[in-house]
């Protein structure tokens, strides 16, 4: 497994010994996983200390649902719900702040309430301004696959072969922020489970994450509660199930694992503090197995 370093302002956060865990807070009314749940200022601040003590490495704070089939909402409406709850939790925590959004001007005032890491599911692709907002603050970035918008990336998403596809668009991502002046060892990718892909597309990506390490970046999944977990749990009769019963968090686990065991340096998850005792256990798998080949090589 590949380790990197991330140090940037006050923070420095070591990727690869152990798979660090980003924890989900939703400042909207129409998420899918759970919508409305932490709109009010309060609920949401008070859901980002919650997960910070139950362990989270890095926060992710997003105001604009990226759902399939979702409606953008504006700049104003979004740093309405996100400004006072990265300011709040800021203040009051340690941990990186993720802001999740595609818009420069969101990311920028997002940057100066406290947020220190930028997650953009559009990869530079929705505005050219942020990768100026990014350099120019010298933050992280997350750069995500995701075909169309959420408005029209499930209609009828096709790859000839997904794995390959994914991994070259995120190398020509990288590659594009790097000439806009963001440093390499600042971007993190992310192949973009459940944005633009079939059940069976999610599921291909997930037996096959450990091929995005040739891309030289760490390496975000965002797994948690998708709909291809819930197609495989659901009962025949059923079309769908709620994304926040206790059958979905046993499957997001799942893929938390499958993630982790594959050298993924980063699971982005709405349940904490299972994510951190799934991955004590997988973690340490992971790592003697390391040990065990280092141990063997050795005597050859």
């Amino acid at each position: 497994m590949k380790h990197y370093t991330l140090a940037w302002g006050g923070h420095r956060l070591e990727l690869g010994p152990r798979t660090l865990v980003m924890g989900i807070v939703n400042v909207t009314p129409d998420s899918f996983s759970d919508g409305g749940r932490f709109m009010s200022r309060d609920d949401a601040i008070d859901q980002g200390m919650r997960l910070m003590d139950e362990g989270a490495d890095i926060l992710d704070i997003g105001g604009e649902s990226t759902r399939p089939f979702s409606d953008p909402v504006s700049t104003e409406e979004e740093l309405r719900r996100v400004i006072p709850v990265i300011e709040a939790l800021s203040r009051n925590g340690s941990v990186p702040i993720s802001i999740d959004t595609t818009k420069a001007e969101v990311a920028r005032q997002a940057l100066e309430a406290g947020a220190s890491i930028i997650n953009d599911i559009s990869s530079l692709r929705v505005d050219p301004a942020m990768a100026e907002v990014a350099a120019g603050h010298d933050v992280p970035i997350i750069l995500m696959h995701m075909l169309g918008t959420p408005k029209t990336m499930q209609v009828d998403p096709a790859y000839d072969d997904v794995v390959a596809e994914v991994t070259a668009f995120l190398r020509q991502a990288a590659a594009q922020a790097v000439q806009a002046g963001i440093p390499a060892d600042h971007i993190i990718v992310d192949p973009g489970i459940g944005f633009g892909k079939t059940f069976d597309h999610n599921l291909e990506l997930m037996g096959r994450l450990d091929a995005l390490h040739e891309l030289g970046c760490p390496i975000l999944v965002g797994s948690s509660r998708k709909a291809f977990i819930r197609h495989l749990l659901k009962p025949a009769d059923k079309k769908d199930i709620p994304a926040n019963v206790p059958d979905v968090a046993t499957g997001t686990q799942a893929t938390v694992a499958a993630a982790a065991l594959q050298g993924v340096h980063i699971v982005r998850v709405h349940e904490v503090a299972d994510t951190r005792t799934t991955l004590s256990i997988i973690d340490a798998i992971r790592n003697a197995g390391a040990t065990a080949q280092e141990l063997t090589r050795g005597t050859e």
